[in-house]
């Protein structure tokens, strides 16, 4: 799949912010909290388990943000140790659902699903951008997913609609920050190459009796083909948030934007 390409970052162009990035332990949220450190931001992060090696975050909180204590603790701990935030980047999602379509999901799947790719934003948001509103500035960007416009039913059904809804949450977050001096956007990303795709990409392999390349095909296929060829880099998720929460994207706001090598087929 190639080399991730690296990108020139501006020296200082986030000294002295104080960042959270939640999912910052993994995949593009390691990466977008790597890429804003770089560039003088100072960074937290949590995650269920412990911080993997090579990750050095400014604050580091083990928390369960799938869970209302779990967003207090980050929150408390982000407002002791910093004083508040100036920026924050919702990365955490995933899914854990089965196949098998709707007939397959539980209760139980449906609340996991929403309790992990909307709550933790909905509850950290509430924590944390009151005194952004009092000092009249702040940004707040929700990674969404190209799943809430392309729900594969098979596996993604409930997936799809706990992103679509914070797509839909953003968006009246906006409407209601935007006065007051916030920015609120969001990134809809499609296939990343993290980890936890390698190891989809294994699973396929093995259970069909195929090479890991035929198995990334099927998994482009499976979204109706990606015109560049292949899945997106966490480094180059990191670059367009890195844009959107900085200076340079001033007059940006309320607005979803769309990284997938061109996956979704309509404008």
């Amino acid at each position: 799949m190639g080399i991730a390409p690296k990108f020139p970052i501006i020296a200082d162009e986030f000294s002295g912010r104080r960042v959270l990035v939640t999912g910052g332990t993994k995949g593009a949220g390691a990466a977008i909290l790597r890429r804003l450190s770089a560039a003088g931001a100072v960074t937290a992060t949590a995650s269920r388990s412990t911080l993997p090696e090579g990750l050095a975050p400014d604050l580091y909180v083990q928390a369960d943000l799938s869970t209302p204590e779990g967003a207090q603790k980050l929150s408390d701990a982000v407002l002791d140790a910093f004083g508040g935030v100036d920026i924050v980047i919702h990365t955490l999602g995933g899914s854990s659902a089965p196949g098998g379509g709707f007939a397959a999901l539980t209760e139980k799947h449906w609340r996991a699903e929403f309790d992990l790719n909307l709550m933790p934003a909905v509850r950290l948001d509430r924590l944390l951008l009151p005194p952004m509103i009092e000092r009249g500035s702040g940004v707040v960007i929700h990674v969404s997913s190209i799943q809430r416009r392309l729900p594969l039913h098979e596996a993604t059904t409930a997936y799809a609609a706990a992103k679509s809804a914070l797509t839909s949450y953003s968006k009246a977050l906006s409407k209601e920050l935007g006065p007051k001096g916030v920015r609120v956007t969001a990134v809809a990303p499609g296939w990343i190459l993290t980890e936890a795709s390698e190891a989809l990409v294994e699973r396929i392999s093995i259970a069909n009796g195929i090479d890991a390349d035929a198995a990334r095909q099927n998994i482009m296929d499976a979204l109706g083909g990606i015109p560049i060829g292949r899945p997106a880099f966490p480094e180059e998720i990191a670059e367009l948030v890195a844009f959107l929460a900085s200076d340079r994207a001033a007059s940006i706001h309320g607005a979803e934007y769309t990284i997938d090598g061109g996956t979704v087929p309509t404008v």
